[in-house]
């Protein structure tokens, strides 16, 4: 392996990564899972069936990373659409949150679970359902990273590219790329 996911027989996927990629890689996921905020767990002796039921924020985020992670389901062209998409927030905001969180959250315990990694690297074997879950936390680190970094379209990768090693983007913008990679070669082993 090459730094890039390979399908294994029987489904799911392995890469190989060393210690550095590991760190970096388990960072962002926790700067993401900091970002998404915590969950809303039922108090001691609350039932947890009216957890289910509670209802989600109806406003938009302020920060553009959680409004990217949290779009609206609708245009803002109007008052009416306006208000059906904080309706639909309004009942799907927490469940998507748990969601990616809880995607962050496998991508930190399955690095976690890797032994130290040797002179090679260490071998990261995930099942089907765990690729699925670094698949969605791979997307909403490159979400995050990108709208901190400003890309709205391709076209502005080039830009990015040529950034002077001085540039205080250029981190972001390797790990943007890197983690780009990642994501497609994960694409490429679920694909039957």
């Amino acid at each position: 392996m090459s730094g890039n996911f390979e399908a294994l027989p029987g489904g799911g996927a392995a890469v190989t990564l060393d210690e550095v990629e590991i760190s970096i890689l388990r960072s962002l996921a926790v700067q993401l899972l900091e970002l998404i905020g915590p969950g809303d767990e039922p108090a001691q002796g609350e039932d947890p069936l009216a957890a289910l039921f509670a209802e989600g924020p109806s406003e938009r985020p302020t920060d553009p990373a959680l409004a990217r992670l949290f779009p609206d389901a609708y245009g803002d062209d109007d008052e009416e659409l306006r208000a059906a998409a904080a309706e639909f927030r309004r009942f799907t905001e927490n469940d998507l949150r748990s969601r990616k969180r809880d995607d962050a959250l496998a991508v930190v315990r399955s690095l976690d679970g890797l032994s130290a990694a040797g002179e090679g690297g260490a071998v990261l074997k995930l099942t089907h359902e765990e690729s699925l879950r670094w698949l969605g936390a791979l997307n909403d680190l490159r979400l995050t990273i990108g709208t901190r970094l400003e890309v709205t379209d391709e076209d502005e990768m080039g830009e990015l590219y040529r950034l002077p090693d001085s540039d205080p983007r250029k981190p972001m913008v390797m790990a943007y790329l890197w983690l780009g990679a990642l994501q497609e070669t994960l694409v490429e082993t679920l694909m039957p």
